[in-house]
């Protein structure tokens, strides 16, 4: 017995399989039975680009899964690994059993009523006392949804800095993960081996993940909301998963100034401890229909908002609004970045290196982004560290570190 996990434009979810040695056509039959998607209108891959092909003909392009006979075990898929699943049209995912509770003929004590109702209410005071962006960080991830995205589709990082004892939060660097951003929604394809990359050269640095990111677009300008229902969910599921307090969700956007012009604008919140316990108790309506008002967000149950019982509950709600500053960090921002358009290649390695040839080589490599790419290359578990840690001190590179580099550079 064994678990795959299928990734769609739904989400993530599971297959059960029976034993390792089955067919592409026997997962396709298995996923039509647990995941409600029939074989004809599957396309299946273990490359997550699948879930940016927008016609058919692009889903079509990936064939690495579309010979029937051939062996899952074959193309490493095994327990616990992920594969993308792209389909046409609609489905129906079966709900969970409801199980009734308070029937007639039980007895109901005070505090059986009491753990029905959820008092929301507005969170006066955030965990975090502020939170600093590193200027070029900022600049960076907004002049990328300025300039190359126009705000059309969101973008969305995750924040990585430091945390001081009184809780203010410094955001040094934003690593993007693979996604795919729309007008509305925005996926996370996330890599578990490249985050693991990232959280080594975070330890090396003495920083830790801190918060999440995202653009609204200029179509959402329009809309009157802080935060959409979609996004309460999405900024609640990522704040649930840390274990941070002063996690922090930071919105960027456009804002029509005095002179009818846009400027880019940086708003950063909490989510309150009553929206994350929402839904972590699994409270919140995730799906949501097409016509739903979007400053709501859905309960399953009755909660408490004022002296009032509802299923909705306005947004604003679940906001604790957080105090921006700016600082210069210990890093530059100047390599390309991850998972954007372009892919970022050994020939940028030896580009960057080129044009700042007149500093100490520790300062030359002193950007995440760069670090990233090396160490896709280099032992996580001794070469990543020992460089972010001369990046940390600003020590010299040992030659060895050097040597390997710029030959790495020069092989482009």
């Amino acid at each position: 017995m064994m678990m795959i996990r299928v990734r769609s434009r739904d989400g993530l979810e599971r297959v059960t399989v029976d034993s390792p040695h089955i067919t592409v056509s026997e997962l396709k039959a298995l996923i039509e039975n647990q995941l409600r998607v029939p074989v004809s209108n599957q396309t299946l891959s273990i490359n997550q680009n699948l879930l940016l092909a927008k016609t058919l003909d692009e889903m079509l392009r990936f064939t690495d899964m579309s010979n029937p006979q051939t062996l899952v075990s074959s193309l490493g898929i095994s327990h616990g690994s992920m594969i993308y699943l792209a389909y046409e049209g609609e489905r129906t995912v079966a709900g969970p059993a409801v199980k009734p509770s308070g029937s007639f003929g039980r007895k109901m004590t005070m505090d059986d009523l009491i753990a029905k109702q959820m008092r929301v209410g507005r969170q006066e005071n955030p965990h975090c006392e502020s939170v600093s962006f590193d200027r070029d960080t900022a600049n960076a991830f907004q002049h990328y949804v300025n300039e190359s995205l126009a705000f059309a589709v969101k973008r969305g990082g995750f924040m990585y800095g430091t945390v001081s004892s009184d809780g203010k939060v410094e955001v040094d660097f934003i690593y993007e993960p693979p996604q795919q951003g729309t007008e509305e929604n925005l996926i996370l394809l996330r890599d578990p081996d490249e985050e693991n990359l990232v959280e080594a050269i975070a330890l090396g640095l003495g920083m830790r993940k801190v918060g999440f990111i995202f653009t609204q677009t200029v179509g959402q300008n329009k809309k009157d909301y802080t935060l959409s229902n979609s996004e309460i969910l999405q900024a609640a599921e990522l704040h649930g998963q840390n274990d941070l307090k002063e996690w922090v969700t930071a919105v960027v956007k456009l804002e029509v100034n005095e002179d009818g012009g846009a400027d880019v604008h940086f708003e950063a919140f909490q989510m309150s401890d009553m929206c994350v316990r929402l839904f972590k108790e699994g409270w919140f309506e995730t799906d949501i229909a097409a016509d739903a008002d979007p400053k709501l967000s859905r309960m399953k149950n009755d909660v408490v908002v004022g002296v009032k019982d509802t299923k909705e509950v306005d947004n604003d709600f679940f906001l604790v609004v957080v105090k921006i500053m700016d600082h210069q960090g210990p890093l530059s921002s100047t390599f390309p970045i991850e998972n954007r358009n372009i892919p970022v290649t050994m020939r940028a390695l030896k580009n960057h290196l080129d044009r700042a040839k007149s500093l100490p080589f520790v300062k030359r490599i002193s950007d995440f982004h760069l670090l990233l790419l090396l160490a896709r290359y280099l032992d996580i578990n001794s070469d990543v560290p020992a460089l972010a840690e001369c990046v940390l001190a600003q020590t010299s590179v040992p030659e060895g570190y050097q040597l390997l580099i710029e030959s790495m550079a020069g092989a482009s």
